[in-house]
């Protein structure tokens, strides 16, 4: 698990695309202390086990699905990354539950700044949209950020001086695509919802619909 607070902007030194996904060499500084072969490391918000450590790089496999669902397709040599270890037990959450497994892409429709701040909206797919609510949380391209304000079919946040300068959000401008991953606490609502939704139909006249004992205890709780 990660918390979308990045530690380190890297580079891609070497990208090789195969037939069965890809190899990806990331040259970086700070995220190579006590890293460790078979670690993860979420590499612009996606979480990748380091297979090689070399002096001032790591290198993962990227496999074809998290090519295809990612903007990691669109990775070159030279580009930068945002990067970041996986939490410890006893580190300090300053962003927001983020898992590195990203649910899909956006556009940056614009971005303007609005006194000390820097402003994107982003346009994404009607399905990401029904998880993205005002002031809760969002990964974008790995990093913690607070949602502004909700559209139909895009969103808005606002982002301080101090992130956009330590992260690859200072190079981003329309059109660019960005990793997105919501809140899981607002997926798991929904699958609960959904749940509940179908024991509702399922139910003859409707006899167990609402807050029942049954309910309750389908959802772990005992009397």
């Amino acid at each position: 698990m990660f918390t979308g607070i990045i530690e380190e902007v890297g580079i891609i030194s070497q990208l090789t695309k195969l037939s069965t996904g890809a190899i990806v060499k990331i040259s970086c500084q700070r995220v190579l202390e006590n890293f460790k072969i078979g670690e993860s490391v979420a590499v612009n918000g996606v979480c990748l086990t380091a297979r090689d450590i070399q002096k001032d790089a790591f290198i993962a496999d990227v496999m074809p699905e998290t090519l295809r669902s990612t903007n990691l397709e669109k990775f070159f040599a030279g580009q930068y990354v945002n990067l970041e270890r996986a939490l410890k037990a006893d580190g300090r959450l300053g962003g927001h539950m983020v898992l590195g497994h990203t649910d899909g892409t956006g556009r940056i429709i614009k971005n303007h700044s609005k006194g000390n701040a820097m402003i994107f909206q982003i346009s994404s797919s009607k399905e990401l949209m029904k998880y993205i609510v005002s002031k809760g949380s969002v990964a974008i391209d790995g990093v913690s950020l607070t949602v502004q304000s909700v559209g139909s079919q895009s969103f808005t946040v606002s982002i301080i001086p101090h992130t956009l300068d330590i992260t690859t959000l200072q190079y981003r401008v329309s059109g660019d695509m960005v990793n997105i991953e919501t809140d899981i606490i607002g997926k798991y609502i929904k699958k609960i919802l959904l749940d509940m939704k179908d024991i509702d139909n399922s139910s003859e006249g409707g006899a167990n619909k609402g807050l029942t004992i049954e309910r309750l205890k389908l959802y772990g709780f005992s009397s």
